[in-house]
């Protein structure tokens, strides 16, 4: 009998619970667990490895070069920031994120958010509000390309630089590790609204009220724009989730 089908939630989405071959690189030995997780983070929130996907240690340390000690303490890493799961005597597995998930971390997100636009209007200089700025039209710019996977990049980056502008180093650091959930969920999707440029407008009155540096406008505008994400996230992740599983 085939174990795997008792944890039908630990299966690949694609049916192959092994990485695909290819996807990671050679790396030095400087710091072999970081960069190891780092590697792996990427590959799982731009969709190379899929929920359920098992992380095979033997085969991972041979793409990495390495033994399979750093690839375990790696996964362990990664166990700690949510992006995995173990199993007794099987391994560790991608997570596989639900709606509810998503929905607790843009309700956190939101809180996190206007926290930090208020500690900005104080802060914030001319040179941040103008790269906030060349964000916003970076995503114009994708948006009219048709490249909606940097588009989507270039959004978490704008967002990020808000954050930064709070002059809160650990509000930063929060803000990053919810970022690669949300990544995860929206690598799913394939997208965030029906209208590339939408992704781009939403940003505009956060930019407005950061110029006006009107501290109430600036919330709502926040708070607007990321229930907004949720909204169309949660929507849109909860129909995939209701799909047949292939």
């Amino acid at each position: 009998m085939d174990k795997q089908a008792d944890h039908p939630e630990m299966a690949a989405a694609n049916g192959d619970d092994e990485p695909a071959t290819g996807v990671f690189h050679t790396i030095s030995s400087t710091d072999l667990v970081t960069q190891i997780a780092r590697q792996i983070t990427e590959a799982i929130v731009s969709g190379n490895l899929r929920p359920g996907s098992r992380l095979t240690e033997l085969q991972l340390s041979r793409e990495f070069g390495t033994s399979r000690a750093p690839v375990r303490e790696a996964a362990r890493l990664l166990e700690s920031q949510g992006l995995v799961v173990s199993s007794p005597r099987r391994g560790f597995f991608v997570r596989t994120l639900e709606p509810q998930d998503l929905h607790d971390i843009y309700e956190l997100r939101i809180g996190l958010e206007v926290h930090a636009a208020l500690l900005a209007v104080d802060r914030i200089t001319e040179h941040e509000i103008d790269r906030l700025q060349r964000q916003i039209e970076k995503m114009y710019a994708l948006a009219d390309e048709g490249s909606l996977e940097q588009q989507i990049m270039e959004d978490f980056t704008f967002h990020r630089l808000l954050c930064a502008a709070s002059g809160n180093r650990r509000l930063l650091k929060v803000y990053d590790e919810l970022a690669t959930e949300m990544r995860c969920g929206i690598a799913l999707i394939g997208r965030l609204f029906d209208s590339a440029h939408r992704l781009a407008e939403t940003h505009e009155p956060v930019l407005e009220a950061l110029r006006e540096r009107n501290a109430d406008k600036l919330a709502a505008a926040v708070r607007f724009h990321i229930v907004e994400a949720q909204d169309q996230v949660v929507e849109l992740f909860s129909e995939i989730s209701r799909r047949p599983k292939p």
